[in-house]
């Protein structure tokens, strides 16, 4: 097998600068082409990175493309990871990677018959901070985790989106756009989910887009975009997750977990970095020990001010996974799992009741700085320079 497989991306929207900018920083990977339904948006973007502009047929059909990452809005997932699973390329789509279990156990009956690999964002639970958090479980610190909190709360997407309609149609929402984030944490942190239920409802029905270019247009609200849900694990651990765009101001923390011996306090999850602290019983809070990983180092400036952004981290651990002919983190199997556990928050919210999940998964295994370095192209100080 190549040293390098080489990646395909279909949908050249906002999300695959970030793909294309950050793919370089990592081995077993090399960014090839760009394709997208609007030819004028894939050269764009073939022009801005120095990679070929396709059709999507073309690309799903390259030779030189073993990976299709799949950037396509969340309606189009399904279709476009089928053809490419069909043409016979691994796939890794953004999140969510399917709007239906059945879609991903109809994507995991193709790519088992031919022996691909199917992975999907959100990646940042690789990142340093909430490995470093997946440490401070691991290690017992807090004792076993049995219940928590998360706030996914804000105003919405039309405020600074260009085109963000699809964010309030079906297949969108907090919780499926947001709340992976969330989801793959939590699975990473405690494990599988058991049952959920929610409330959930559309307090505004029309939104109105601030953005340009179409500020002042309409959008109707299709999804609900307020839910109060919770979660409970397979661990016996019981979560509430408030994931709302209804909310202008909130001070409540990302994500709070409440173990037996003490609290962790584990920053945004749609974040690679931030600050990780905790406490043993009733001791004073504190930041957790020092953490030397690679994803936790600056390389990004942003409005909040300097970020760590390792968007790819993912991809590329499925690549040399496939090499080393072993489980990759961003796994199928969590993925899915994550779908019905997201879509089974909604159908709640619409029954009123419990709904028992029928799929599960294995936690992801942990990633140490020491394995997240390998997966790195350059020394963590150099890749950020790069990016």
């Amino acid at each position: 097998m190549a040293k390098k497989l080489g990646v395909g991306i279909v949908g050249c929207g906002n999300i695959s600068a970030a793909y294309l900018r950050l793919g370089p920083l990592f081995r077993g990977i090399e960014m090839r082409a760009c394709a997208d339904i609007d030819m004028a948006a894939a050269r764009a973007r073939a022009t801005e990175f120095g990679v070929r502009a396709s059709t999507v047929d073309e690309l799903v059909a390259a030779d030189d493309v073993d990976i299709v990452v799949n950037l396509t809005i969340p309606a189009a997932h399904y279709e476009v990871s089928r053809r490419a699973l069909e043409a016979g390329k691994h796939v890794y789509s953004e999140k969510p990677f399917v709007l239906s279990v059945a879609e991903g156990l109809d994507l995991k009956k193709i790519a088992a018959k031919k022996n691909l690999r199917i992975g999907s964002a959100p990646d940042t639970f690789l990142g340093g901070a909430h490995q470093l958090a997946r440490h401070v479980v691991d290690s017992g610190a807090v004792g076993r985790i049995t219940s928590g909190t998360c706030f996914v709360m804000s105003h919405g997407m039309e405020h600074w989106h260009p085109n963000p309609d699809f964010f309030f149609k079906i297949g969108g929402g907090p919780i499926l756009d947001i709340g992976p984030y969330y989801i793959a944490n939590l699975i990473q942190l405690i494990g599988p989910v058991r049952r959920v239920a929610a409330l959930s409802s559309i307090p505004a029905k029309e939104r109105t887009i601030a953005s340009q270019p179409r500020a002042g247009e309409k959008i109707l609200v299709e999804t609900p975009t307020t839910i109060l849900a919770l979660l409970h694990f397979e661990n016996g651990a019981v979560i509430s997750l408030n994931a709302s765009w209804d909310v202008w101001v909130h001070n409540h923390s990302p994500i709070e977990l409440y173990g037996e011996e003490g609290s962790l306090f584990v920053p945004d999850p749609n974040f690679f970095g931030g600050e990780v602290r905790y406490t043993t019983k009733e001791k004073p809070v504190k930041k957790a020990p020092k953490w030397e990983h690679p994803f936790s180092v600056h390389n990004q400036e942003s409005p909040r001010g300097p970020l760590a952004n390792y968007r790819a981290s993912g991809l590329a651990d499925m690549a040399v996974a496939i090499r080393e002919g072993r489980p990759h983190r961003c796994s199928l199997e969590a993925s899915l799992h994550a779908i019905e556990v997201m879509t089974s928050i909604l159908k709640s919210g619409e029954a009123g009741k419990f709904i028992e999940m029928k799929t599960t998964c294995e936690r992801p295994e942990a990633l140490p700085p020491k394995e997240a370095r390998a997966l790195l192209a350059a020394k963590p100080e150099k890749a950020a320079r790069a990016a």
